[in-house]
């Protein structure tokens, strides 16, 4: 097996050698790293379930919404790492390592201004979505005191996506996958501080995992940039030099990234929509059994949406790695001129999805669906709620593999406009409506809500498929 070559300058050329293990190679760090990144979320689901009764369901179910919310500001702005990624791939298989420290310098700059900018929006935007987005009132606290201290990790989160989309642009994936274990490790222990009210700290509830996450991603950041200045980076791209900033090259990573951004709005519109339609179930107006007076809420469906997504996000985020990892090699290919290699990564990495995330999907909805439900939340109510939808997107996980690593490689390739309008005919014409004709009108519930995402999965899966298999994407010039 061919072992990656070396450049004059020292540098990984990281697409020489089988395609399966540079492949396995470059994802497995970057996988390890968005894992444990996702489950600064996953914890907090756990954390909640430890509260009590229906304070633990609530928090739960006011979870999934605000972190829609939270990424409709926060992950518009980090789709930057689209550009940032693609353009750093392709000078750095150039061997113009100066110009790829420029593309980092850039992104940082743009994201740091940006943030501080999207924050303050947030702030001011948050008393009136609040009340549209959440019907229940114990719902809408506990959303509310979570994002007044998860909306201040935006700057932070948008900085790191650009560290993290130029190490991966180089084939250090490795970099990300360190910060990413530091800062859970964080995350957890400030969640036991301030949701519990332990070592001192005040029993803050929902509101003190937003502080945890706050705090940790801030230390995450902190690592990614004591990581650039090390020597072999500081002097060979220069991250750093400001003579480097350039408003022309801000736009070309802009341009790259602006669709990826507009679709990163259109599909967590999309899910806040899905949300509201799920809130809906539980809400006064919709179809749940009215609590007895004295009787506190729970939200039920929400509370199973919650464990689903936050489920199903830890298998997201492991294809969204492998498709980042893709698009790193595609960029670079085709940075190197070869197209071929570039079409020959992205089918490999689809081989290795479908086994790989068709074993996740096995465990998830077939084999282990009630035993994952009750470790997340041990109300019977919600176990029962979210059993047929948790094997529904179980078995349809190979399906996201696809959909989201050819997604991904697209954005390598540069062909960002083509994803963004995809995801915006698909949320809005298919996942949104078909939730509400199913869920609401045709009186199916949370399982006909569910049935909605099953279509947009596939639809999303069919269409990348087809532009990735055209191949118009090959002359695209970064």
């Amino acid at each position: 097996m061919a072992s990656p070559s070396i450049s004059a300058s020292g540098a990984n050329v990281v697409t020489t050698g089988s395609p399966y293990w540079v492949v396995l190679r470059l994802a497995a760090p970057t996988v390890m790293a968005m894992m444990t990144q996702s489950i600064v979320n996953e914890i907090d689901i756990w954390f909640f379930g430890q509260l009590p009764h229906p304070e633990s369901s609530n928090a739960q179910a006011a979870l999934f919404p605000s972190l829609v919310l939270l990424w409709m500001f926060g992950g518009s702005l980090s789709a930057i790492s689209v550009g940032t990624q693609a353009i750093t791939a392709r000078r750095f298989a150039e061997k113009k390592h100066s110009d790829a420290g420029a593309v980092l310098l850039n992104a940082w700059f743009f994201s740091a201004l940006a943030g501080v900018t999207f924050t303050a929006i947030c702030y001011l935007l948050l008393p009136v979505i609040l009340p549209v987005v959440f019907k229940v009132a114990e719902v809408r606290e506990a959303a509310e005191g979570y994002l007044q201290w998860r909306l201040l990790a935006i700057t932070s989160m948008a900085i790191t996506f650009s560290f993290k989309a130029f190490f991966d642009g180089i084939g250090k994936t490795h970099v990300h996958m360190v910060s990413a274990i530091v800062m859970n490790i964080a995350n957890v222990i400030f969640c036991i501080m301030f949701i519990f009210g332990n070592w001192g700290a005040p029993r803050m509830g929902m509101a003190g995992a937003g502080v945890a996450a706050f705090i940790a991603t801030w230390i995450g950041l902190g690592i990614m940039v004591l990581w650039a200045v090390f020597p072999k980076y500081l002097e060979l791209y220069q991250p750093f030099r400001m003579k480097k900033w350039s408003k022309r090259l801000t736009w070309d990573v802009l341009k790259l990234s602006i669709p990826s951004g507009v679709a990163t709005i259109a599909v967590m519109s999309g899910f806040l929509l899905f949300s509201i339609i799920v809130g809906y179930l539980d809400s006064p107006d919709g179809p749940a059994l009215v609590p007895k007076p004295g009787e506190k809420v729970e939200a039920v469906n929400g509370a199973a949406t919650t464990v689903v997504v936050g489920v199903l996000k830890l298998t997201f985020t492991a294809c969204l790695a492998f498709g980042t990892s893709t698009a790193t090699l595609v960029s670079q290919s085709l940075g190197e001129g070869d197209a071929k290699k570039a079409d020959k990564f992205g089918w490999v990495s689809i081989r290795l999805g479908l086994i790989i995330f068709g074993v996740v999907g096995l465990l998830e909805g077939v084999i282990f669906p009630r035993q994952i439900i009750s470790f997340f939340n041990d109300s019977p109510a919600v176990l029962e709620a979210a059993m047929l939808p948790m094997r529904m997107m179980g078995i349809c996980t190979p399906v996201i593999a696809v959909g989201m690593i050819f997604t991904q490689a697209l954005f390598g390739a540069g062909n960002s406009r083509f994803v963004m309008i995809a995801e915006l005919l698909l949320h809005f014409l298919c996942l949104v409506p078909l939730a509400w004709l199913l869920g609401v009108t045709l009186e199916l519930g949370l399982v006909g809500i569910w049935s909605a995402a099953v279509a947009y999965v596939i639809g999303l899966a069919g269409v990348m498929t087809w532009k990735f298999a055209s191949g118009d994407w090959h002359g695209i010039k970064l």
